[in-house]
């Protein structure tokens, strides 16, 4: 309230005033006018090539970037910025080429910073700078660097280089007015994401253009290039650029500026960088990185590869075989967020070992490296500067190793002398070199994992050998692949589709030459002395002999042994012929044919050929039937299956009436015969019953002397039945203590037995007892049929009802 007092008094008087803030706003924005203004007349005043630009305070830069940089700790301008930074600022187009570790990311983000700020750029203005980077690592740096230099600032910056959502990333990217971003991300999102367009740019900037303009990007940034306008700034930087005219043209540069800082200098890397290569032949690679990785252990390593997949086997193998050294490995089939952890932890320790491809081989700012081992020779001398340049960095001190197998050494110094890059060759130590074939070896017998890598990193190195244009230095036909393969633990060399035909053509017979050739030997040698000893062979030895493939069969062979001389097996190696079943049953002579029965149909055995037939399952199946499906029943019998006959087939077999006719004549018999069956079946049981209840009646009367002892018959039938039931039978037929033993009334096969007579008792009292209890029956109203056997089938169920039925 007391701050509206002096208001509303002023306002009663009538006096128009303005608010403070609205005076400050007004007042600032005319400072900011006057020191564009006053920006703009320096950097027109601005010598490009004045010898005074020594510090970025001698460079007309506005307060925000100069607060930023001196924040950052930049003073001193490199020679790439010197010489790129003031062009930039008057809006010529640069390219710009500079030794690795110059200083060429500040070299544009300087005038990236200025253009903007100039502009008067706010965020409802769009896309103001797009920074085009090759790989996510250096595009990753970039950003960084952005970010520190240009805090004071009011743009908004973004990274967008994949690895995360696009729909994330276009949510934002609507609002950013720098973006720094890889090819393909970004021409993804200028085609998909709606309402983001780059017609107001006003800077673009290729970082590594070289590569971004190669035939990897090429239709990428071509088709990046058609939504940009063409009224815009635009700078190229590389550690080698390109000059040529087409490249230019499709990025519509309007007479670029070329900047060199190393163009007159003796080198095209540092000076402060020692560099070396050894000859190592093809298999003693890795036995060779092995024994330096050992005498290095405190050392920051890192160690080109040429393929993802021989980064991964080296890794797991050696990490195995634990050297003493941190290990880690970086390429580009990782995802993102692995990629940048593992960038963060090798920039952050103090001694390691990084196995890596050339995707952190441009601009990738790794502290401290004293090592980059190059394994693999490079495609080019551009990128063996590249990947040096890991090392050596802003002045510091740093070591090279090059491994060169001996049919690219000559060639590929050819080509580091016309790049002006200074090597001297060095020897390895003997007592440094160790053979680690055998735990490799070890290692892929134990994990098939690693056994698989190694496989695919023999074959990924051949091909990229293979594949190379600089047939001056890479000599695919020179290399031992057979050592190589044994050399990364491999039991054999995996076959390679891309050989030479004639090349496959001569590995494929080169064993049954050299059986031809063995056999000639031994041959020549029984004219003149003893035969050597057989030697034994292994079954391996005789599956790689590739015997039988086209003429030379082992039994034909033999035969021509047997009855013909050298001169006409001489006259039958040459020729070029597969002989077919005929022939040889011909020269195998007449024997005794046997006959075997397949199925339906018979083979006939009258040739050491067929005689295999038998011993092969697989060759068997030509000559038997084809098999039919079953089904089976309740009762475990098979069935065909049935299957639905066609009409016309249907047809064929005649009139309908008649198949039904013939049909039900047919069930019928099958209907009769079973009858029959079951009706003897049913009298071979109903007789077996009578039999075993005389035998019991009998039994009962008698009894049995078992050892002197009279037993009674009930004790002798379960005695008998022992070996039919179970064993606990005997325990359930007893009567429990509180039960009345209805043992006989429970037994539905057996009729009730009868009680053991007394000594005192006669025939005559059991039929008394018989006539008492059919009194008693009739008194109770039962009706009582008495039957000499229990009802079994349908007459006899009949017959029954019958008698039921008579009252």
């Amino acid at each position: 309230m007391t701050q509206n007092g002096p208001k509303s008094a002023i306002a009663r008087r009538g006096k128009p005033t303005k608010s403070k803030s609205t005076e400050s706003r007004t007042l600032k924005r005319k400072r900011v006018e006057e020191d564009l203004e006053k920006l703009r007349i320096t950097i027109d005043e601005l010598d490009p090539k004045s010898p005074s630009l020594k510090n970025f305070n001698d460079l007309p830069l506005c307060a925000a970037t100069a607060s930023g940089l001196r924040a950052s700790h930049f003073e001193v301008l490199t020679d790439i910025q010197r010489a790129a930074i003031p062009l930039a600022l008057k809006g010529n187009d640069i390219l710009g080429a500079a030794k690795t570790g110059s200083g060429k990311t500040l070299a544009f983000l300087v005038p990236v910073l200025e253009k903007l700020y100039r502009e008067r750029w706010t965020e409802y203005d769009g896309l103001g700078a797009l920074i085009i980077s090759p790989t996510r690592e250096l595009a990753v740096q970039i950003f960084e660097v952005l970010r520190k230099i240009g805090r004071n600032h009011t743009f908004s910056a973004g990274l967008v280089i994949g690895g995360k959502s696009l729909k994330e990333e276009a949510e934002r990217l609507g609002r950013m007015n720098i973006l720094v971003c890889t090819p393909g991300r970004m021409l993804q999102h200028l085609d998909q994401t709606a309402g983001f367009d780059g017609d107001n740019l006003q800077i673009l900037v290729l970082d590594e253009a070289d590569r971004i303009m190669d035939m990897g990007f090429q239709s990428a940034v071509d088709a990046l290039v058609e939504h940009l306008p063409k009224t815009r700034q635009t700078l190229l930087f590389s550690a080698t650029q390109s000059k040529r005219v087409s490249d230019l043209a499709r990025l519509s540069l309007k007479d670029p500026e070329y900047v060199s800082a190393h163009e007159e200098a003796p080198a095209a890397t540092p000076t402060n960088l020692q560099q070396n290569y050894i000859v190592v032949p093809l298999a003693e690679k890795l036995d060779t990185l092995w024994g330096f990785l050992r005498t290095n252990l405190t050392s920051k390593i890192i160690v080109f590869l040429s393929s993802g997949k021989q980064v991964r086997f080296i890794f797991e193998s050696f990490k195995r075989m634990q050297p003493g050294i941190p290990l880690l490995h970086l390429h580009g089939r990782q995802k993102q967020v692995a990629r940048m952890e593992i960038t963060r932890r090798f920039a952050a320790a103090k001694y390691g070992c990084l196995f890596a491809t050339d995707v952190v081989a441009r601009g990738v700012d790794f502290p401290a490296v004293d090592w980059v081992i190059q394994a693999d020779c490079p495609e080019d001398a551009d990128t063996y500067i590249h990947r040096v340049g890991r090392t050596a960095r802003y002045e510091s001190k740093g070591k090279a190793v090059l491994f060169l197998d001996p049919s690219e050494e000559k060639g590929f110094l050819k080509r580091l002398e016309h790049k002006k890059v200074p090597i001297t060759k060095v020897n390895v130590k003997e007592n440094k070199k160790k053979s680690i074939t055998n735990e490799l070896q070890s290692i892929c017998f134990q994990s098939p994992d690693v056994k698989y890598l190694g496989q695919k990193a023999f074959i990924s190195y051949t091909r990229s050998v293979h594949l190379q244009k600089d047939k001056e230095v890479f000599k695919f036909d020179q290399l031992d692949l057979d050592a190589f393969a044994a050399s990364l633990g491999l039991p054999g060399t995996p076959q390679i589709r891309y050989q030479k035909g004639e090349d496959v053509k001569r590995l494929k017979n080169a064993s049954r030459m050299a059986a031809i050739s063995s056999g000639s030997e031994s041959d020549g040698d029984s004219d003149s002395g003893p035969k050597k000893k057989e030697v034994v062979r292994t079954k391996y030895d005789k599956m790689t002999e590739r015997q039988n493939q086209d003429v030379l069969s082992s039994h034909y062979r033999k035969v021509l042994e047997d009855g013909e001389d050298d001169a006409e097996e001489d006259d039958f190696l040459s020729v070029k012929r597969v002989l077919g079943d005929d022939e040889l049953d011909e020269a195998a002579g007449a024997k005794e044919a046997k006959v075997v029965k397949l199925g339906n149909q018979e083979l006939i055995i009258d040739s050491k050929r067929r005689e295999k037939l038998l011993s092969s399952k697989k060759k068997l199946l030509k000559f038997m039937d084809k098999p039919t499906k079953l089904v089976f029943d309740d009762d475990g019998n098979a069935h065909q299956l049935y299957e639905l006959q066609g009409l016309e087939d249907f047809s064929k077999e005649g009139p309908a009436e008649k198949l039904r006719e013939k049909f039900v004549e047919m069930e019928a018999e099958k209907v009769a015969e079973q009858d029959v069956e079951d009706k003897q079946l049913a009298k071979a049981k109903r007789k077996a019953k009578r039999d075993k209840a005389k035998a019991r009646e009998r039994g009962e009367l008698e009894g049995e002397a078992v050892g002197g002892v009279l037993v009674p018959q009930a004790q002798l039938d379960v005695d008998s039945e022992e070996e039919d039931e179970d064993p606990l039978a005997l325990l359930r037929s007893l009567p429990m203590p509180d039960e009345k033993d209805d043992r006989e009334e429970e037994d539905d096969d057996e009729p009730p037995k009868k009680k053991a007579k007394k000594w005192f008792q006669d025939d005559s009292e059991d039929e008394r007892e018989k006539e008492r209890e059919r009194k008693k029956r009739k008194k109770s109203g039962k009706k009582v049929i008495e039957m000499d056997h229990e009802p079994d089938n349908l007459q006899d169920l009949e017959a029954l009802a019958a008698g039921l039925l008579e009252d």
